[in-house]
């Protein structure tokens, strides 16, 4: 038996709670089974319980999509993963429990000397980022990146590998902490997400703007990041975490021959219908393989600030929900110990 947190119905933390369960049966040819130490939260967490995200698994469920831990056991086909391993694993949920099964696609090695949670942060935020500066703008260094909501996640995260890709990046974050994080994380200029947003970045870059703007928020931000983009420049619409779907305006659009990419990143993790994971697994390994690279040698700072016990869901994410929270918050599953 192992213990977990369930969740009965779909509502809030009120109806997530601890319980003790089977531990997850033999591994298929392509399924590994891992000592979960950590979990990610996040605001996708939240939404997944109250039965709102695009994904909603059939009750009862257990939460998180995000983990840490050592492999336990293989699939007789899984050849890259061997007992022991120290990996993160990306799951569509279920990483709230001491252990957990999951396709190989999604599980990357950990490299030796990166820390797991230094290592937690990375399949989603830092991919997500990745993929979307590179895969869907094709970023090219020299190039102004401007941030939204670049002081905790993908923000951040986008901050960081825009920077150690050679972007010049402007992060805009709420708080004066969170834009000071910024600057330490690579960050060339800083600015606050307000209505003086595209004169600021404007005054940064000679009049002319951002080449790509990164935005996880959405609301009346993404109008604001809007008239301080560049011609020709490209929008990367990743997320909502303001809770309101921008208004585009064609006519800005139009006259600044400006192009918007929106990109879902669970396209690449399974989290569809068509579930491409396999489709895509040789090249999201091989951007994990870079990003944790990186990580390990220091010239990214993934970063988990608060860690609260397995029981205390719902503080988690009111931390997080709070806004005041600089880089990643997650849970321990169990301690940090070699199978």
């Amino acid at each position: 038996m192992m213990q977990a947190l369930q969740c009965d119905r779909y509502g809030t933390t009120d109806d997530v709670r601890l319980v003790h369960c089977e531990e997850p049966s033999a591994p298929g040819p392509h399924e590994v089974i891992i000592d979960v130490a950590y979990a990610s939260v996040s605001h996708a967490t939240g939404l997944m319980i109250a039965g709102r995200y695009q994904t909603k698994p059939a009750l009862p469920f257990i939460p998180g999509t995000e983990a840490v831990g050592h492999i336990v056991s293989v699939g007789e086909s899984v050849t890259r993963l061997k007992p022991g391993d120290p990996v993160v694993a990306i799951a569509d949920w279920g990483c709230y429990a001491e252990r957990i099964k999951v396709p190989e696609y999604t599980v990357y090695p950990v490299p030796r000397g990166l820390p797991l949670l230094e290592a937690l942060p990375v399949p989603i935020s830092y991919g997500t980022a990745y993929c979307g500066l590179l895969w869907r703008c094709a970023m090219q260094p020299g190039e102004t990146v401007l941030v939204l909501g670049a002081g905790a996640g993908v923000g951040l995260a986008a901050v960081e590998l825009a920077a150690q890709m050679g972007a010049d990046v402007i992060a805009c974050a709420s708080t004066q902490q969170k834009r000071s994080e910024a600057l330490l994380r690579g960050a060339r200029g800083v600015v606050a997400p307000d209505a003086s947003l595209a004169a600021e970045v404007k005054a940064m870059t000679e009049g002319r703007g951002a080449d790509i703007v990164v935005d996880p928020v959405g609301g009346e931000l993404f109008s604001w990041a809007l008239r301080a983009a560049a011609p020709n420049a490209r929008l990367l619409s990743i997320g909502f975490a303001s809770g309101v779907l921008p208004q585009v305006p064609a006519n800005i659009m139009l006259v600044k021959n400006l192009t918007l990419h929106s990109f879902f990143y669970g396209r690449y993790i399974g989290w569809t219908p068509a579930d491409e994971r396999i489709v895509h697994a040789p090249a999201l390994q091989r951007a994990m393989q870079t990003i944790l690279g990186w990580a390990r040698d220091k010239r990214i700072r993934p970063t988990v600030t608060q860690v609260y016990p397995i029981t205390e869901l719902g503080s988690a994410l009111g931390a997080l929900h709070s806004r005041q929270v600089i880089g990643k918050v997650a849970l321990t599953i169990r301690q940090e110990t070699k199978p």
